[in-house]
């Protein structure tokens, strides 16, 4: 029998947990993003703060009664998206098959997949280990033979958590399940099944296909397929990869150029494998650094013609590290062709266009 092979990863507390990593004095401590005035609102809040009740689209006023030390920091979605395009490149090496639901949630079928691995635990494993590697966040991912089963298994051990949901588990780990966890199943709707009785996948495998549907129009059918663990949906791509890259976290940090010419030349040698196997082309080559002190600075060059060789993205990446400062020391050393440029030549001149990547994925969540 044909078992497809499901994965979806989600970060954990994305936004908060990236503030957090770029400010020490944050980190163990309650915080929200977003607005403390008035009329502001949590974007996200980080697990310290969910524990006193804090919680994403909660109004300002009430975080800060539950929270009172409650600490708010302004959204840095530009951030936000650069690490969430480190992650999505990451699982593009992996699978083709990538499906962003928002900036820190995504599917991936790796029922066939690039590096020809036999086990989606284990692909999820080196996912997740790459992930905290090259941007020190934590993310929890759930494994599955199809998307329903894959999210709720990426709830289940959350944060920083693996769960597995074999195929001779599923119904009777569903049947199990509150029925607040079905997807679908908001607020209103859960109240609605509890007054019917409806509590759990078992109370809603208990209702016939004609009477969900009656009770709930479409979302019936849904509700029915999901109680006896059934989803084919498909993993939809839609999203066109922007950039390849690599990046190292050194073990201690450093502050000789030589030492870093020679990581460099590490990075440099992945990133051309990378782009080899996935027949990638670039011409915009970014060095990136990360001091002891978290802060990042990049350096970019967009060259005339796309990004082939070792030798040519060795020698930019090595020009761009001559103008950076290391004498407060780098603990990250990255580097990255991207693919934003494409060049037009008109009457012998050569004229730059930049493409907009139309991707927003800023919907905001926990």
């Amino acid at each position: 029998m044909y078992v497809r092979k499901i994965i979806h990863i989600d970060m954990d507390a994305f936004y908060a947990s990236i503030e957090q990593r770029d400010n020490e004095l944050y980190r163990g401590k309650p915080l929200a993003v977003g607005y403390a005035g008035d009329r502001g609102v949590v974007a996200a809040a980080s697990y310290e703060a969910r524990t006193y009740g804090v919680r994403s689209a909660m109004p300002s006023k009430t975080a800060l009664r539950k929270c009172p030390h409650l600490i708010f920091v302004p959204a840095r979605f530009d951030v936000y998206k650069s690490a969430s395009n480190q992650i999505m490149d990451i699982f593009l090496d992996y699978t083709d098959l990538v499906e962003p639901l928002s900036l820190d949630e995504a599917f991936l079928d790796v029922t066939e997949n690039h590096k020809a691995l036999p086990y989606a635990t284990q692909i999820a494993k080196e996912i997740r280990k790459k992930i905290y590697e090259e941007t020190s966040l934590t993310a929890s991912a759930g494994v599955s033979y199809n998307k329903f089963l894959a999210k709720i298994a990426s709830d289940y051990k959350k944060p920083n958590g693996l769960f597995i949901i074999r195929p001779k588990d599923a119904e009777s780990f569903v049947e199990t399940l509150p029925i607040e966890r079905f997807f679908g199943v908001g607020k209103v709707t859960a109240q609605k099944m509890h007054q019917l009785g409806i509590k759990n996948g078992a109370d809603l495998k208990a209702k016939s296909e004609p009477e969900l549907v009656s009770l709930f129009g479409k979302a019936g059918h849904m509700y029915y397929m999901n109680a006896r663990a059934i989803d084919d949906r498909k993993v939809e791509p839609n999203r066109e990869r922007k950039s390849v890259g690599s990046e190292n976290t050194f073990s201690r940090d450093i502050d000789s150029f030589e030492e870093l010419a020679i990581e460099l030349d590490e990075i440099a040698k992945d990133v051309v494998e990378r782009i080899t196997r996935s027949e990638f082309l670039g011409r915009t080559i970014t060095l990136k650094a990360k001091y002891a002190d978290f802060k990042t600075i990049t350096r970019s060059k967009t060259l005339l013609s796309m990004v082939t060789d070792y030798e040519t993205l060795y020698k930019v990446g090595f020009e761009l590290m001559k103008d950076i400062d290391i004498s407060a020391k780098v603990r990250l050393l990255g580097l990255s062709i991207k693919n934003t440029d494409s060049i037009i030549w008109h009457d012998a001149i050569q004229l730059s266009l930049e493409f907009k990547d139309w991707d927003d994925f800023t919907r905001l969540k926990e």
